[in-house]
């Protein structure tokens, strides 16, 4: 039996980190997994700007409200899960991603959570476990699942690699030039096919 996992800042909807730094005009903010592979040093850092402007977990969720998943994202995700059992697995956290998985029909969603102040400061954050993806991967293929991955980030590469197949998704010309070996698509056209074909459907 198969299991798709996707990644979810990207993939399926906008980075929110990159909406929230233009909606808060904090350019620093712009940053992410494309650009630091160290999840723990770039959250670390998101957060000390956050608390250098006076930001907390209220005015992110504000921004979070007005973002929609990407066009044709909920379609894609329709149509898949006819098909293949889908989970989606993201170092984002539960207190951001809640409205968006609303909006994409509840699926089935692995992540993170912050650590929050009773000012709303957001302090620190919990990772579900150490290297997620790769972890939740590996776990799904010891109770004889078959995986198959995609994602567009530095952080996505590992579970892409360890599955079945795996699939880079409007990912960065530099990540596509150091993983040559891993198929690149920029339509959800493109990675339905290619997911059918990994199942040979």
């Amino acid at each position: 039996m198969y299991i798709t996992c996707l990644d979810l800042e990207g993939v399926l909807v906008p980075e929110i980190w990159i909406a929230f730094a233009k909606a808060s005009h904090i350019p620093e903010l712009t940053g992410t997994t494309r650009d630091e592979p160290d999840y723990d040093k770039l959250m670390n850092w998101r957060l000390g700007i956050l608390k250098e402007h006076g930001m907390g977990l209220k005015e992110i969720q504000e921004t979070i409200a007005g973002i929609e998943p990407l066009p044709g994202a909920r379609e894609f995700l329709d149509e898949l899960r006819t098909f293949t059992q889908v989970i989606i697995i993201s170092d984002t956290f539960t207190e951001f991603a809640a409205p968006l998985m609303k909006k994409l029909g509840w699926p089935t969603l692995f992540c993170n959570s912050l650590v929050v102040a009773p000012n709303g400061e957001i302090t620190g954050f919990k990772m579900r476990t150490e290297n997620s993806k790769l972890s939740t991967v590996r776990a799904l293929q010891s109770i004889g699942f078959e995986t198959i991955a995609a994602g567009d980030s530095y952080n996505d590469l590992a579970m892409i690699q360890a599955g079945k197949s795996g699939f880079l998704f409007r990912t960065t010309e530099q990540i596509k030039k150091d993983y040559p070996q891993i198929p690149a698509f920029e339509t959800y056209e493109e990675l339905m096919q290619g997911i059918r074909g990994a199942m040979g459907i």
